[in-house]
């Protein structure tokens, strides 16, 4: 039985001094499921009556409370109401800047992370216009500035690192809109260099819209090759809207996506209609998406 023992040592031995020398990655076995949510919570100052930004807030909470969302892509966050989700939400972490100034005037493409899961190594914002560096800039035809914030973030556990973009196209301009789309593909292109993606936004664009068109379809000459979580679950879907004018209808075109690229399995997607006592958490419905990274 001694040489079995030896052989048995050795072996042992071998195996973790492999695992010693692997990346952390590959020496890991999990594959926790990462929870993104893209969410249009509409700007705080707006006069919404019985639907403004305070009688409304404990909901918008909620939705952040639902879930352990790994990544939350805002649109239309205001400084303030950013300030107020901290205090009632533990837990996130936060990259991105106002798109007035590239401080914290005007709204923000915000990007909250669970920190307990991920660190953000690098991020940064740029606008959707002719000059990304300058704040505030703004091209293409759209009146109000447009920006896209990123960030690479790197899991505490494995290692792994996961890009995030997150945007809100303008609501006017098709110009824009289909230059934006050109300008987020090929700044995910030249950041990414072929790490996992995913992106979150308000697209103000339908499925058969040319920017969203050109960001999904294989053969649109995009750099990247993006997928709508959404439709990857259901495919055949038609009641589809996620703009709704705080009155809960699911017509019309879905214009906030969460997509990723081929490094994702799509385990779940959604569009979340939750209301309480008729009141909704905005005028847009939030979607959600579960992906895995294939290994």
């Amino acid at each position: 039985m001694k040489p079995f023992h030896a052989v048995g040592a050795w072996l042992v031995f071998g195996l973790a001094a492999l695992v010693a020398v692997l990346p952390l990655d590959a020496a890991w076995a999990g594959d926790e499921p990462i929870r993104v949510l893209s969410f249009n919570i509409r700007y705080g100052t707006a006069r919404d009556g019985r639907n403004a930004w305070p009688l409304r807030r404990e909901l918008v909470f909620d939705v952040l409370r639902r879930e352990r969302w790994d990544f939350v892509g805002l649109q239309e966050a205001l400084r303030f109401q950013l300030d107020e989700i901290h205090r009632a939400v533990d837990g996130f972490g936060e990259i991105g800047v106002g798109r007035d100034d590239g401080k914290q005037r005007g709204e923000y493409s915000a990007i909250l992370y669970r920190q307990d899961r991920w660190f953000a190594q690098h991020s940064g914002t740029f606008w959707l216009s002719d000059t990304p560096d300058v704040p505030g800039s703004k091209s293409w035809g759209n009146g109000i500035p447009r920006i896209v914030t990123w960030g690479r973030f790197v899991e505490r556990k494995t290692r792994r690192a996961v890009w995030v973009f997150n945007t809100h196209f303008d609501h006017q301009s098709q110009p824009s809109r289909e230059k934006s789309a050109h300008a987020l593909a090929a700044s995910i292109a030249r950041k990414t260099e072929g790490e996992p993606v995913i992106v979150t936004g308000d697209f103000n664009a339908g499925e058969d819209n040319p920017a969203m068109r050109y960001l999904l379809s294989p053969d649109s000459g995009s750099p990247v090759h993006l997928r709508d979580t959404f439709r990857v679950r259901h495919p055949k879907a038609t009641d589809v809207g996620t703009f709704h004018g705080f009155t809960g209808r699911t017509q019309g075109d879905k214009i906030d996506y969460v997509l990723v690229d081929r490094h994702f399995e799509v385990l779940a997607a959604d569009i979340i209609r939750f209301t309480r006592d008729g009141r909704y958490p905005s005028d847009h419905f939030p979607v959600m998406a579960t992906v895995r990274l294939i290994r």
